[in-house]
């Protein structure tokens, strides 16, 4: 929960605007300020504080206790000018909090935690627990002292100025050791501790079991990423006791499912109890890995819980990010998190050049000319199944004649795959020419390079007959200067020599051009590659130089009756 505290009217306008935007994530606080400000510091995870930003440390100073446990603290001043993230900048989320609220209220953030400055990522929110010389190792990624990755499993981390040496170390393990001198020590969530119980079995008998069994491997607590058991044991008061107290979820499988794993102790107790010859070992093996600990029991009499330990390799991340028709504007916001968040970029060299500066300091960037369109995806899927986070990066959005169709026949369900839309050229184009798509449309490239003509002409044929507004994609090159004649030769068929085209070139890009011309008005030879060319359908008019589409074709029927409203 986000507290909310203001002092003045002004102040609690913009509390307010706040607090209608976000009606699930904050609490509005009144009465004196300094009660308020206790009251909300104790209670919520983050404050948001409509106060000069003196008052504001006033007021909080006394309260401050441990940052990696404090509220994240935003300051936002009385014109609403600038949100300041104030305390709590990373363990409080307050640099991203002040993000949030500036977008909102129209305020600048202002963030001053230094690797946020430079655009490094920090040690503390990486997403995983981290211990050891935290600002120490920190420093010396900013000073640009050598620090060395000691990665003991691979891990879709973000990016990291690391080198292969040096005085200072980042160290993932799991194993239970303690950080050096220098050394920050990254847990990941790669244990998996199946965990089968008797009816009743005490939470203290099942966490000591797991404890004990954990200290006794060696590894660390921290690096839990669940509890396994089988859906009988779903509601097992001493599984969910040990679970949240360890902090970690519960997840359960079917007996069939359990029983269906191979495993190097099965019993014949728990086939009779709950129909599976094992639930602890096939618990844990069930999503795969590495059976470090084998099937043990608790030391009580009699034994009311069993446990075993498995390590999980990392699964890769592979993001498909459309970067939009060229302007930085039209590039999401999502899509540039994932830009920041990959360790690994792969891409066509010039799409590259575009976002270069949006990259974190230690992405590996892979990029390769035109024609590479399959390397690029074999390359990126590769990466991801080493463990990185891979972003791959196509123009518009780029499940549409882009690199996420090969990338995805390439991918199996052994990587986790995130899609990123992006603004797509036939859209970039058609908001230029004004609203051609108002109606049913479709897309259709020219390039017979893997489709062959007889089959883009059936579709042009079809979508010519079905009168459908087309916009088509790579209409013409040096080396194909027919396809695009030919393919308005079929749409001439069924409509009339007048009916309005939109012929636009580098959308949205500085060099960008556009023009409305007719069926017969276009000449093919002013079209390239970086051209969509957009054919209206019957209903499709000129209206002021734009070209319109109506939603409904009740237009035609007298200049009185409107279309229905976009939904």
């Amino acid at each position: 929960m986000i507290g909310l505290i203001s002092a003045t009217a002004a102040g609690a306008a913009a509390r307010d605007r706040l607090a209608a935007a976000w009606p699930d994530r904050t609490r509005v606080y009144e009465g004196p300020v300094g009660e308020a400000v206790r009251s909300a510091f104790a209670e919520c995870e983050q404050l948001v504080c409509f106060l000069a930003t003196g008052a504001t440390v006033r007021l909080l100073a006394p309260l401050l206790a441990d940052k990696a446990a404090d509220p994240g603290v935003v300051c936002v001043d009385e014109g609403g000018r600038f949100a300041v993230s104030l305390v709590g900048g990373h363990g409080g989320g307050a640099n991203e909090l002040a993000r949030e609220v500036g977008g909102l209220l129209g305020a600048e953030p202002v963030v001053t935690t230094a690797t946020d400055v430079v655009g490094l990522t920090g040690l503390d929110t990486l997403g995983l627990p981290c211990e050891g010389a935290v600002a120490a190792v920190s420093r010396a990624l900013l000073d640009g002292e050598p620090v060395a990755l000691d990665a003991e499993s691979t891990w879709p981390l973000p990016p990291l100025p690391v080198s292969p040496r040096g005085s200072y170390a980042i160290r993932l393990t799991d194993r239970d050791v303690e950080p050096g001198e220098r050394e920050v020590l990254l847990r990941p969530p790669s244990l998996v501790v199946g965990v089968g119980a008797s009816k009743g079995a005490p939470v203290d008998e099942v966490l000591g079991l797991i404890e004990e069994t954990l200290r006794e491997a060696g590894l660390s607590p921290r690096s839990v990423a669940e509890l396994a058991t089988v859906d009988a044991k779903s509601k097992e008061p001493g599984i969910l006791g040990a679970a949240e107290r360890l902090g970690v979820p519960v997840v359960t499988y079917s007996a069939e499912e359990l029983a269906a794993v191979e495993v190097p102790n099965p019993s014949a107790a728990p086939l009779v109890a709950v129909g599976t010859p094992s639930v602890a070992e096939a618990a844990a093996l069930l999503g795969g890995g590495e059976l470090l600990v084998p099937k043990r029991k608790s030391d009580a009499s009699p034994a009311m819980a069993t446990c075993a330990v498995v390590r999980r390799a990392g699964r890769g991340r592979l993001a498909v990010v459309g970067l939009g028709p060229g302007a930085r504007d039209l590039l999401t916001p999502r899509a540039t998190a994932e830009l920041r968040r990959a360790s690994v970029l792969v891409g066509l060299d010039q799409y590259v050049d575009q976002i270069r500066d949006l990259l974190r300091p230690g992405t590996r960037v892979l990029e390769s000319g035109l024609g590479a369109e399959e390397e690029r995806a074999r390359t990126a899927v590769e990466q991801a199944r080493l463990g990185h986070a891979v972003a791959l990066i196509g123009s518009g959005d780029a499940g549409v004649y882009a690199m996420a169709s090969p990338a995805l026949a390439e991918a199996s369900d052994d990587i986790e795959v995130i899609g990123v839309p992006g603004v797509t050229a036939a859209l970039a184009a058609a908001a230029i020419l004004g609203a051609p798509l108002g109606h049913d449309h479709v897309s259709i490239s020219l390039s017979d390079l893997h489709t062959p003509w007889e089959v883009i002409e059936r579709r042009v044929r079809a979508a010519a007959e079905a009168d459908l507004v087309v916009t088509f994609y790579n209409p013409r090159s040096r080396g194909r200067d027919w396809q695009l004649p030919r393919a308005l030769g079929i749409l001439a068929e069924h409509r009339a020599p007048t009916t309005p085209v939109g012929v636009v070139r580098n959308a949205s890009r500085p060099d960008g051009s556009s023009r409305v011309t007719t069926l017969t008005g276009l000449d093919p030879a002013s079209v390239d590659m970086m051209t969509v060319v957009t054919v209206g359908n019957t209903a499709t008019r000129t209206v002021a130089g734009r070209m319109v589409t109506p939603r409904g074709y009740r237009w035609q029927n007298g200049p009185g009756e409107q279309p229905e409203e976009t939904r």
